[in-house]
């Protein structure tokens, strides 16, 4: 009876492992599948979709110019439809910054717009593995497709965050309304006509 019990036991424990290790396996075939459709050079995209410019800025502390900024959608409009429309941000950079200062001044723009730490804490982790130090001429490119954010440095695929609200918060540091930069706002959402 014993060695019934055990061997019953031994065959749901075998049964058990592999259905969490085939979970696991389409989880991951999932995310693999997920980043095989984006793709891996930022050109590609922009050769294939209209993109319109919306606005462009230069950010600039005292005399020193520190990036240029371009925001482009490719329906012309901001806010964009999250579901047919797609949002691209480029940075150009024209000072040094390192990962660390950049991913920094992220957290201070956030805390400045009042978004609780625990809405972006989650992101601060995926953002130290995925953005590296920036040299003066280098470039980091935010593409919103489908609520995924894709990053790409020197328009190579660096990554993506897929939940849809970590795209919105991004670029509310510079979008927002309570922006600490609100001539930057005016100038990138510059062609857009209010009603």
């Amino acid at each position: 009876m014993f060695k019934l019990s055990f061997s019953l036991c031994s065959s749901y424990l075998s049964y058990f492992y592999l259905i969490c290790c085939l979970s696991q396996s389409v989880v991951f075939a999932n995310s693999i599948s997920d980043e095989m459709e984006l793709p891996n050079n930022l050109q590609s995209t922009i050769d294939t979709q209209a993109f319109v410019s919306i606005g462009e800025t230069t950010f600039s502390i005292l005399f020193w110019d520190l990036y240029k900024s371009q925001l482009l959608t490719t329906s012309g409009k901001y806010p964009i439809n999250i579901a047919t429309d797609k949002v691209l941000f480029t940075i150009n950079y024209l000072a040094d910054i390192s990962s660390e200062d950049l991913i920094n001044r992220t957290i201070d723009q956030w805390d400045h717009l009042g978004i609780p730490a625990e809405e972006y804490l989650t992101y601060v982790s995926d953002l130290k593995n995925m953005w590296p130090d920036i040299k003066e001429g280098d470039s980091l490119s935010l593409l919103i497709h489908q609520g995924r954010s894709v990053f790409y440095f020197n328009q190579q695929y660096i990554g993506v965050i897929t939940p849809s609200e970590f795209g919105q918060i991004f670029l509310a540091i510079w979008l927002s309304e309570n922006t600490s930069e609100p001539e930057l706002r005016r100038e990138l959402l510059g062609s857009i006509t209010y009603d």
